[in-house]
């Protein structure tokens, strides 16, 4: 009896994996890039899924100007090759002037149109190693978040003034000037100049054309672009489709997301999430878990939370795992995190609540075959904390962006259990 169960569930498990990835002929050719192929990815005619990270400060540590470290990047790329994480989370560049609280340095458009070009040599020298090792990246090209510029910088620079921050003004005024983007085409077209200069790039270390670099994955719009109003919802889906049919003229060999929260960064408006999810230039679909961030969990009770972190958790995965298989699109659990125990911030403090919670999303996620990835956020690899209130210029880079407490919810190389969770996972 249960040798004929393994065989049945053997058999099960072949079916379903040949209906969810089954190729059209079009689609099996052995390519270096990753196609999308119904609800599958698809690299070098298998299909392609993946357990990776966010390393958005990997442009800069690539560079040799200021932050810039290759000696690190190199090492940091080899640990991450040596755990199976090859699909990186990276953010393209931070915008705007230097010397502002909260905000990544240093930064890569100065000004419209005006690029500091050793980030640029940064980011080619980072897909030339990521390249040289197998390994894909994801690249997002805007942030609806003061940490990189992005929304407030195109505010900004298309003549609606100085826009508030919420380390100064605090995240309601911040949020509420931040639903006028979606409403202001002067900062799209902007926007969409910077993304034909940055997809249009060919890498002086390799002379490949970006739009023929098997290194990169995908392009995405933003780090969580939102609507942030009721209002902002239908111009800001119109800026997706916008943004989206963009790239896809621009570059036809890489796939394209959005970089979402999911219904969360949607205003918690599932009819939105589905319906740009459905554009027929978005490729797959993201998914974004904070609970913290989202008031799950408390400060001074995360591991006392950690259960209903997970519980308000798997119900939030379960309906995007619900709508990907009715678009029939792959699902990426592109973030999440959680912090270490007692709020703290050191490497050698303990992950208990952390890995019991990373061990939840990682089964579930990969528990389902329309998903097809998970990025923890973040690698802080060898990097350790000099502020941990708040990253200051010459501090390392870690996982945490300037924003944020330094080791907040960033995963270290010395994270001996975080890690062992991580490799359990790996496909």
């Amino acid at each position: 009896m249960r040798k004929a169960t393994c065989i049945l569930m053997a058999v099960t498990m072949v079916v379903t994996i040949f209906a969810a990835c089954h190729h059209s002929p079009s689609t099996t050719h052995q390519s270096s890039f990753v196609q999308r192929d119904g609800a599958c990815f698809i690299l070098e005619g298998k299909e392609y899924r993946y357990v990776g990270t966010n390393f958005w400060y990997g442009a800069i540590l690539g560079s040799e100007g200021q932050g810039g470290d290759r000696q690190r990047l190199c090492r940091e790329l080899d640990k991450l090759h040596e755990l199976g994480l090859d699909n990186l989370r990276i953010l393209v560049g931070s915008d705007g002037e230097r010397g502002v609280t909260t905000k990544v340095e240093p930064t890569l458009q100065i000004a419209p149109g005006v690029y500091n070009d050793t980030i640029l040599a940064g980011l080619d020298y980072l897909l030339q190693q990521m390249g040289e090792r197998g390994m894909k990246a994801v690249l997002y090209l805007n942030n609806s978040w003061e940490w990189s510029g992005g929304y407030g910088f195109y505010l900004e620079q298309a003549g609606a003034g100085k826009q508030p921050r919420p380390n100064e003004d605090g995240y309601q005024k911040f949020m509420q000037a931040m639903s006028q983007y979606a409403l202001n085409e002067k900062a799209h077209e902007l926007f969409y100049q910077y993304v034909r200069d940055i997809i249009g790039r060919t890498n002086r270390y390799t002379n490949v054309a970006y739009v023929d670099d098997p290194a990169i994955m995908a392009w995405q719009i933003g780090n969580e672009p939102r609507a942030f109003s009721e209002e902002a919802k239908e111009p800001f889906a119109q800026w997706l489709a916008e943004a989206s049919a963009l790239i896809r003229s621009l570059d036809k060999n890489h796939l394209i997301s959005i970089g979402s929260e999911g219904i969360w960064g949607c205003e918690n408006d599932t009819t939105l999430y589905e319906r740009v999810s459905a554009d027929p230039n978005i490729d797959y679909m993201n998914a974004h878990i904070w609970p913290y961030n989202w008031n799950w969990a408390k400060q001074d009770s995360l591991q006392e939370n950690i259960q209903r972190s997970c519980d308000n958790s798997g119900e939030y995965l379960k309906e995007h795992i619900r709508i990907a298989h009715k678009l029939q699109k792959p699902l990426v659990v592109e973030e999440f995190g959680y912090p270490r125990d007692g709020f703290l911030f050191a490497p050698a403090s303990p992950t208990t609540a952390r890995d019991r919670y990373y061990d939840y999303i990682f089964s579930m996620a990969m528990g389902d075959s329309i998903v097809k990835g998970c990025n923890f956020w973040g690698w802080g690899g060898e990097a350790r904390p000099v502020h941990q209130d708040q990253w200051q210029v010459g501090d390392p880079y870690c996982g945490d962006p300037a924003q944020e407490q330094q080791g907040l919810n960033s995963v270290f190389d010395c994270d001996s259990s975080t890690i062992a969770i991580i490799r359990k996972y790996k496909q």
